[in-house]
């Protein structure tokens, strides 16, 4: 089995912190999450996350005119550019402050940045792609001024349409108008009378007005006219001149403040977001209302609208949730939401095409993996949801929840049909479903015994006693004939439940079970326990077979609290959850740790170690101690020294001393990394793991698809010919043909190609081109007379790129279509020529047996005739072999 799996993508989570952006078109979205960003595709309804990460969640991104530049900056201030199209990291660079606020100029030369109360203008880099020379730079980023005029951090930067001035809206209750260069009378300009933090501030698309909104719900329009005392028509100096508020206007949202605003110069609407989880839009100048929406039930933190003014986005981190509201319709182009509490367990799909997670907030959802968005979700439980399991045709799913049900599921009208319940009331923390999907048994924490019930009546069949501590997994062996329970009395217990004895084998661990995984041939389980050991038995002899000690390997990352280093840390070195490979030779098992380990079944070796995160932000991802970050106070990370004005005034006691008030619930703590769930892939080309920061997906086949002979202007007909005739070499000269798309050209590489050649040629065919060479192959096999060339072209497509062409069916249904037509259109032509020609060539194979070929009877060549030997069995092919006639006349013969 191949090791090289790599980060693919990042499910389970749609937006963290920070600014959203829309690409120039104003069909890709850009959300960060976490410390990383997931770019979302708003019209085919597909998103992908950028293969980079930062060492602390992002606070700003921002995006260059052209599209093809993304900046993203860190909690603190460090920068990764990259290049959006390629998806490679082009620089890293630090800014060695929080970053307040970002903005791209409209003419894509420079950037604004907000350092705090300090403004910094710089150069945008230059890129491999507007380079002369194609070089990268040493030192890319050029700072081309400082300003440090504002008394607290700047908020929100924006451009003029023409590049020239910017404007900065700060907390301390006013707006300031900048300019790039120095402007031949313009001196910088500050806009205050609000009596709160300036939340925005932009510019009108004719640049005569400007608004800008504060966070008590006030928006100001401000002009450039004559001083007050002084009338319009008289001749005015320039120095009488200054920008005024002309009009005054309030959002009036009672007790709610506004958190975010946007504004757009072309179409002149400006919409707004309160701490309420209520939206308003309205039409400047005039501050006509267009309409209001709640879409949270918590504050919006930010709010963008698309080039177009048609979409607006909307992220509410609280609870995770990301909107795109299409206004002029009413209507949502995307809502997403992930988990508001971490995930507890997961499960594929058995076409690999979906996963379903569950967490403790009492939901459950069904991910698509293509497009990587949520699908549906269940909120049928009322407490956390513990376990899920699908039934093996994959229609149905089960969940087992510490509300004490066991709910069914029918995944095709999405609805819940079946709930099983216990006689008294239980916290479900284990289940296990039959592979026929007729039995589901589920284990508690409350109770020692193991609950069965029918899935059919829905009625409780049995209850299995010998446990002496909480059931903590269970496992239906995959031929449907064992249930192996694990419990944390130390053993785990093999029960033959569809005998009429259902006796049981017990297990002696030297710990407490954690979970128990089938190997798919149902010969061998895998036991992780509680002191790091993954033990493996023999389900026949109820034996011990080998072992692995896996506390050095899953031990890392000490918790901000910790006051040693992490390898002496407690708590983190055993595997909470393992998974058998589909082919039964590897073992996946994570924990409460940073790291994800792959173990040869066979040879009881450490194959790959994960990394699941690198994001400082998180509790457990450091792996030594630094002393001078612990104080007499406690860790300096979770000490608040700016009040209200602090990042973790969201997850530390706010209250006075003493005081028991406040939300009970508040978090508290910094979130600690950790891995709740592992799975495979039923095609065994990926695993998905739960964690902290989402669902990641990691994939043997996650490169973009790229055509190295797209760039190339020397692919011609006749250099094709002369890679196939001189240089023999097929790969390249089918790619070249398809490449010049010339039927002719195409025809001939492909014949020319020997049988043999085949499956490697096939082996290497660049994926871009597979849906192509796999319709043209359809259409050979329908038209030419090569029969077994043709089969022989679709079996290595179908063997080499099986994968590729079940991860993608949506893109090629058509094509698979095809050659289900043309195999199924040659089988009945064959079966038709076979069931005419069947007596003819009885009785020619009689004719041979009897008497030489060629006599009276059986004449067909006037050539010398030969005897066959009267032992040896006589066949169609001795009789071509002896007379040297032709297959197709053969065939032929009636």
């Amino acid at each position: 089995m191949k090791t090289d799996f790599k980060f693919s993508n990042l499910l389970g989570t749609v937006y963290c912190r920070g600014n959203l952006l829309f690409s120039p078109d104003g069909t890709h979205l850009y959300s960060p999450v976490g410390n990383r960003v997931t770019v979302f595709n708003l019209v085919d309804n597909k998103s992908y996350t950028l293969p980079f990460a930062h060492r602390k969640n992002i606070a700003r991104i921002g995006l260059n005119p052209h599209g093809n530049l993304l900046l993203s900056i860190d909690e603190d201030g460090q920068a990764v550019l990259t290049h959006v199209p390629r998806r490679v990291v082009l620089y890293h660079f630090s800014f060695k402050s929080h970053v307040t606020a970002l903005s791209f100029s409209p003419s894509g030369r420079h950037f604004v940045v907000g350092l705090g109360r300090k403004i910094e203008v710089w150069h945008v880099p230059s890129t491999p792609d507007s380079n002369a020379e194609g070089d990268l730079e040493f030192a890319p980023f050029v700072r081309h001024h400082t300003h440090t005029q504002h008394f607290d951090d700047v908020r929100h930067i924006e451009w003029s349409s023409d590049s020239r001035f910017f404007l900065s809206a700060s907390k301390d209750l006013t707006a300031r108008i900048w300019s790039l260069n120095p402007e031949e009378g313009f001196t910088p300009t500050v806009l205050s009378g609000h009596r709160q933090g300036v939340v925005g501030a932009w510019f009108s698309k004719d640049q005569e007005t400007i608004y800008t909104v504060s966070k008590d719900g006030a928006v100001f329009d401000w002009q450039y006219t004559v001083k007050p005392g002084q009338e319009e028509d008289e001749m005015v100096d320039e120095a009488d001149m200054q920008w005024r508020i002309v009009n005054r206007h309030y959002f009036m949202q009672n007790a709610a403040t506004v958190r975010c605003a946007a504004f757009h110069p072309e179409s002149n609407l400006l919409v707004a977001g309160f701490s309420n989880g209520i939206f308003g839009l309205y039409e400047m100048p005039d501050f006509n209302m267009i309409h209001t929406l709640s879409i949270s039930q918590n504050e919006i933190d930010f709010v963008t609208i698309n080039k177009s003014g048609e979409w607006l986005a909307f992220g509410a981190s609280k609870l995770g949730q990301l909107l795109v509201w299409e206004w002029q319709s009413e209507s949502y182009i995307l809502k997403q939401q992930g988990h508001y509490d971490s995930m507890n367990a997961l499960v594929y799909s058995p076409d690999g095409q979906r996963i379903v997670t569950t967490a403790d907030d009492g939901k459950i959802k069904v991910w698509d993996i293509e497009s990587g968005f949520c699908i549906v979700t269940f909120t049928e439980h009322t407490s956390g949801v513990t376990a899920c399991e699908f039934a093996k045709k994959g229609n149905v799913l089960f969940t087992a929840s510490l509300d004490g049900s066991i709910r069914a599921w029918d995944l095709i009208r999405f609805r819940n049909f079946r709930t099983f319940t216990a006689p008294e009331r239980l916290s479900f923390s284990c289940m296990a479903v039959d592979p026929s999907g007729e039995v589901v048994a589920a284990g508690s924490i409350d109770s020692f015994d193991i609950h069965i019930w029918s899935v059919q009546t829905g009625q409780l069949l049995d209850r299995l006693s010998g446990h002496e501590g909480p059931v903590s997994s269970l496992a239906f062996a995959p031929n449907g004939g064992l249930l192996v329970s694990g419990s944390w009395d130390r053993t785990a217990r093999i029960w033959s439940i569809f005998n009429r004895t259902q006796t049981s084998e017990p297990l002696q661990l030297q710990s407490d079970v954690l979970d128990i995984a089938f190997r798919p041939d149902s010969l061998q389980i895998a036991i992780s326990t509680l002191d790091g050991q993954l033990s493996f038995w023999s389900v026949s002899e109820a034996q011990q077979v080998s072992g692995v000690d896996g506390r050095r390997d899953v031990s890392g990352g000490r918790r901000i609290t910790d006051r040693r280093a992490a390898a002496n840390v407690a708590g983190t070195k055993s595997f909470n959850t393992i998974r058998y490979s589909m082919d039964g030779t590897c073992l996946l098992a994570g924990g409460n740790s940073k790291y994800i380990c792959l173990y040869s079944v066979t040879t009881m070796v450490l194959l790959r170690k994960f990394t699941v995160s690198v994001n400082l932000s998180l509790s457990g991802t450091q792996e030594f101690l630094n002393s001078k970050l612990l104080t007499e106070a406690g860790p300096s990370g979770l000490l608040d020294e700016q009040g209200e004005a602090s990042d973790l005034e969201d997850r530390i006691d706010r209250s006075l001393p003493g005081s028991k008030r406040g939300d009970p619930s508040a978090r508290r703590k910094m979130p600690e990394v950790r891995v709740t769930g592992v799975a495979f892939s039923p095609s065994g080309t990926s695993f998905c793991a739960a964690s902290t920061e989402g669902l990641l997906i990691y994939s043997l086949d996650s490169i973009v698809q790229f055509d190295p002979f797209d760039l190339n202007m020397e692919i011609t007909p006749a250099s094709t010919l002369a890679v196939l005739e001189q240089d023999s070499d097929y790969l390249k000269a089918l790619v070249m043909a398809f490449r010049l798309n010339e039927a002719g050209l195409i025809q001939r590489v492909f014949q020319a190609i020997p049988y043999t050649d085949i499956g490697l040629v096939v082996e290497h065919f660049p994926t871009v081109y597979v849906a192509r060479l796999l319709r043209y192959v359809a259409a050979q096999t329908e038209q030419s007379p090569h029969v077994e060339f043709c089969l022989l072209w679709i079996k290595a497509l179908v063997d080499k790129h099986g994968a590729w062409l079940t991860a993608n069916r949506g893109k090629v249904d058509v094509e698979l279509r095809i050659v289900a037509r043309a195999v199924a259109k040659m089988k009945d032509e064959i079966r038709r020529l076979a069931d005419e020609n069947v007596y003819m060539v009885d009785y020619l194979l009689g004719q041979a047996r009897d008497k030489p070929v060629g006599g009276e009877a059986g004449a067909v060549d006037g050539a010398a005739m030969k005897t066959l030997p009267p032992s040896k069995e006589v066949t169609i092919h001795d009789i071509m072999q002896e007379d040297a006639v032709s297959e197709d006349e053969w065939i032929g013969l009636e």
